[in-house]
């Protein structure tokens, strides 16, 4: 069964950090892109990272460029994103997302064919 499993969230206060995980299993990780996605009540889904198969190449969203850092380790089948100077707005349920096509549209959530359910980060001010 293909599957993956976010952890990591929380509730932290705004300037504080987080380090959000992603398992995976039943897939041929190395194989996969690896994005994070996020969502906040009554927005659409937005593109957070994107990673390579081998850590490479990364790419990120304009509004966390410089905060955020998103890393694998493909022996433990995990994705990284490592988030700091967090901010009330950075509230959200965050995705992570595996992309076995990789036809470049890496920031289109219609991309990724598999998903996890989510975990959610709450930011206080």
């Amino acid at each position: 069964q293909v599957q993956l499993v976010e952890s990591g969230g929380g509730k932290v206060q705004a300037g504080g950090s987080l380090r959000l995980s992603c398992a995976g299993s039943g897939l041929p990780f190395s194989h996969y892109y690896m994005g994070w996605f996020r969502q906040a009540p009554g927005k659409d889904r937005e593109f957070v990272a994107v990673i390579s198969w081998s850590g490479d190449i990364t790419n990120y969203s304009g509004s966390v460029k410089g905060r955020f850092t998103i890393s694998r380790d493909n022996a433990k089948n995990t994705v990284y994103l490592q988030m700091s100077s967090l901010k009330p707005e950075d509230t959200a349920v965050y995705y992570c997302a595996g992309d076995s096509k990789v036809k470049g549209y890496y920031s289109d959530s219609a991309e990724y064919d598999v998903w996890g359910q989510g975990t959610q980060v709450t930011v206080s001010s």
